[in-house]
């Protein structure tokens, strides 16, 4: 019988169950977002010197006596378009990439950034597809033409000129999935402060 007393008095000594508390994550988003700032104004920065560097002048045999053309960026009003839409993403990441350091010195304003972030990155990633969108459309013009309208393909004649335009927009693309992870973590690491 004293055994069975033993067993019956041992569960009052248990502790109680532990409290389940919400586990803190240890990354710091921060850094990782001032590296991706810092890579989105490299990839536009080389997006655009590509892009503005593109121009090719070449002997083309017309009716009348051959003549010298030259291909350039500015001769599209699309291009022009995409050269401005970079040029303004690549000035809004570098601002972001020092509000960001400001935000990793002094915490005490991250909530407020990541919101500004958080809307303007969707904005910018409006833009830079809009921008990417319209230079592809032109290039793929350019690259097969149009036989319904009656545009011809240049980039046979221009072939140096279309693989400029093309690598530009290829960094472009890289850009605007910048743009979508850098979204995407503003608006994580926003709902992290809020719940926590």
């Amino acid at each position: 019988m004293a055994s069975t007393e033993k067993t019956a008095a041992s569960p009052k000594s248990e502790a109680p169950p532990p409290v389940e508390v919400a586990a803190k994550c240890p990354f710091n988003y921060s850094f990782v977002d001032v590296a991706l700032r810092v890579l989105l104004f490299a990839a536009t920065l080389t997006s655009l010197v590509v892009m503005v560097t593109s121009k090719q002048t070449k002997l083309i045999p017309l009716p009348a006596p051959p003549t010298f053309r030259e291909a350039k960026f500015n001769h599209s009003p699309a291009l022009i378009y995409f050269v401005a839409a970079l040029s303004v993403t690549g000035l809004y990441s570098i601002i972001t990439a020092l509000a960001s350091v400001s935000v990793i010195l002094q915490p005490a304003y991250s909530k407020s950034f990541l919101l500004f972030f958080a809307f303007m990155d969707v904005v910018f990633l409006g833009i830079v597809a809009s921008a990417t969108g319209a230079a592809g459309g032109v290039a793929y013009v350019g690259l097969k033409g149009n036989s319904h309208v009656g545009w011809i393909k240049i980039c046979n004649v221009y072939d140096k000129f279309c693989r400029y335009i093309a690598s530009s927009i290829i960094l472009s693309l890289f850009a605007a999935i910048l743009l979508v992870l850098l979204s995407m973590m503003s608006s994580f690491t926003l709902y992290k402060k809020i719940r926590d």
